[in-house]
């Protein structure tokens, strides 16, 4: 599924985010990838998803410039792709 700024995702409940200095270190216990999310600003927004109804929504919540947003969005497909991140329905 694709990430735009007008659908809804949330943290893939088989995911774990654990704080570092750089961002965060994402685990999926399911099928055990591990990814960094180098930038705080993204784990803001990765957290933000679940609480509004859509991407735009986190986005502009977690503070994210709105000529930032595409860039967002394309880290977020990225999550997407290996359900870090799931579409909310």
């Amino acid at each position: 599924m694709l990430v735009t700024l007008e659908s809804a995702w949330a943290l893939s409940p088989s995911v774990e985010l654990r704080p570092e200095p750089f961002g965060a270190l994402a685990y999926h216990f399911g099928n055990r990838k591990l990814t960094f999310l180098k930038r705080p600003e993204l784990v803001a927004v990765v957290r933000a998803l679940e609480s509004h109804p859509d991407v735009r929504g986190a986005l502009v919540a977690s503070g994210v410039p709105e000529g930032q947003h595409a860039a967002y969005v394309a880290a977020l497909s990225g999550l997407a792709r290996t359900d870090m991140i799931r579409p909310v329905t």
